[in-house]
Parts: structure tokens; C-alpha cells; sequence
């Protein structure tokens, strides 16, 4: 006989035919929080607190629309056939590595418009980035997405998670892998490495690298165990083949600059 377990109302608030999402909510408080966080920042690196207030004027619209364009680029078999769904962020579908792509090239463009490093600017923005990615996961997990396989409760038990995360996990009739949480936990592992390596004083750029191979390495393993990844080929993972090239290519740049003399800067510097 089947459980009847009832799911998290996705829907947190509504307002006559208006529905506000958790979902969002969730993301929107990953983005203030990470704003906060890199404001207070920026402002310790003597770069004052408007710079990032103008940045994320322009990369946060951006990067949610550069992650929204690389998933549906990938679901296209279903978009084609069902266009209006296109514009509805609300039931998930939001890429980081689209949301990447976009505030990486947004910053790049806005640190030269504003002559100063871009290098400095990754470097702070980094921790509020991989903060918000252990965030917005929440917004997965009750949409009841970004899971993996079939495991039984007995499973799920096992590892002490707490009731309400094993009942959003039953999802039409059987328990999954909540990778959602394996991947939100490996982030706030992350954001709180980062942390302790601003004591250090990398040189200028290794914080933003550090993040990215630091990411890279988990995403690669979580992707793994997901069923709804996006797929290059039959049998290849995209969020896979990215995270082995970001790996690589944050070690080429980070010990390229360092034998190239770019890298003499330090993070703690205040000088751009």
C-alpha cells in the first residue's frame, strides 16, 4: 500500500491570483544575503559599498537570465513544445553554471568600465557566491527537483535527516537521494573554507579560483548520483564535463599568473 505523505506547498504566499513561491523566496534571499555579505566586504578593501550595489544592479538580472537560457537550451525537446513555460523560473530550471557564465562576463565588463581589478571584485564576490548556492539548493528541495536516485527510508533514517526532509524526499511513491542537501552542505563547507582563507592573503585572483575548483570538485560527484541532470550526449553530464574544465582551467590560470608575475597582488591589499 502506498504512503500518503503530503509534500511543502511550493506556493509561500498568495495574493488573490498572484502566488509567491518559495522558490524564489529562496533565491532572493540567497542573493540579499550574498549581497550583504560582499557589501561589508568591499567596504573592509576600501572599495565603498555602492560599487557592488551598481555590480549586482546588473549581474543579478543577468545571471538569472544566463541560467534560465542554458537550461531551457538543454531542455529544448520540452520547450519547444511547451513555449509558455519558457518564462516560469518559479517551478526551477535556473542553471549555475549559466548564472556563472553571465556574472562572470557582467563583471568582467564592469570592473573595466570602472578601472579596477576584476580579479579583486571575484575575489570578494566569491563567499557570497558559493554561500548562495548552498542557500538557493532549499529551492530544489521544495520543489522536490535536483534529487537523485531510489534509496529507501530505512536509508534516509540511517543518516539522521530530520522527518521533514525524508517526507519531501518521497516523491511519487518512492524515496530519493537528497542531493539537494548533500550539495548545500558541501557549499557551507566551502563558503566557511573561504572564510578562513582570507586570514591567509592569497594573491590577487586565488580566492575566485579556489571557489571555483572547490565547487567543481563537488558538483562533479553529486552530479553523479543525480537523475535529472542536463546531458551533452547520451551519456555525458553537463554540469560534469563543465566542472572538469573549470577545475582545470582555475589550475592553468592560477599557477600561470603566479610564473607570469600577474599575481603579485594580494587579496588583502587595498589598492586596486
Amino acid at each position: 500500500m502506498e504512503e500518503t505523505i503530503q509534500p511543502i506547498n511550493p506556493v509561500a504566499l498568495s495574493l488573490g491570483p498572484i502566488e509567491v513561491h518559495w522558490y524564489g523566496v529562496i533565491i532572493g534571499a540567497a542573493i540579499a544575503l550574498g549581497l550583504y555579505i560582499a557589501i561589508k566586504e568591499s567596504t573592509k578593501r576600501g572599495l565603498g559599498s555602492e560599487l557592488f550595489t551598481d555590480l549586482m544592479l546588473w549581474a543579478i538580472p543577468i545571471a538569472i537570465l544566463s541560467a534560465r537560457i542554458y537550461y531551457v537550451l538543454f531542455e529544448w525537446d520540452y520547450y519547444a513544445q511547451n513555449p509558455g513555460q519558457i518564462i516560469a523560473i518559479w517551478n526551477g530550471g535556473l542553471a549555475i553554471h549559466g548564472a556563472l557564465i553571465g556574472s562572470i562576463i557582467t563583471a568582467y565588463v564592469f570592473a573595466k568600465k570602472k578601472k579596477i581589478s576584476f580579479w579583486q571584485l571575484a575575489d570578494i564576490t566569491a563567499p557570497s557566491l558559493i554561500l548562495g548556492q548552498a542557500i538557493g539548493r532549499w529551492g530544489n528541495f521544495i520543489n522536490q527537483e535536483a534529487h537523485g536516485g531510489e534509496v529507501s527510508r530505512a536509508f534516509l533514517e540511517n543518516i539522521q535527516l530530520p522527518e521533514f526532509i525524508i517526507n519531501q524526499m518521497y516523491i511519487n511513491g518512492a524515496y530519493y537521494h537528497p542531493t539537494f542537501l548533500y550539495e548545500s552542505i558541501w557549499n557551507l563547507l566551502g563558503f566557511i573554507l573561504l572564510i578562513l582563507l582570507r586570514r591567509v592573503n592569497l594573491r590577487r585572483g586565488e580566492m575566485f579560483l579556489s571557489y571555483l575548483i572547490w565547487y567543481s570538485i563537488g558538483r562533479f560527484f553529486i552530479e553523479g548520483m543525480r537523475t535529472d541532470s542536463l546531458m551533452l550526449t547520451e551519456t555525458i553530464r553537463m554540469a560534469q564535463t563543465i566542472s572538469v574544465i573549470l577545475i582545470i582551467v582555475s589550475l592553468i590560470v592560477l599557477f600561470y599568473r603566479r610564473a607570469k608575475g600577474y599575481a603579485n597582488k594580494r587579496y588583502l591589499d587595498r589598492s586596486v
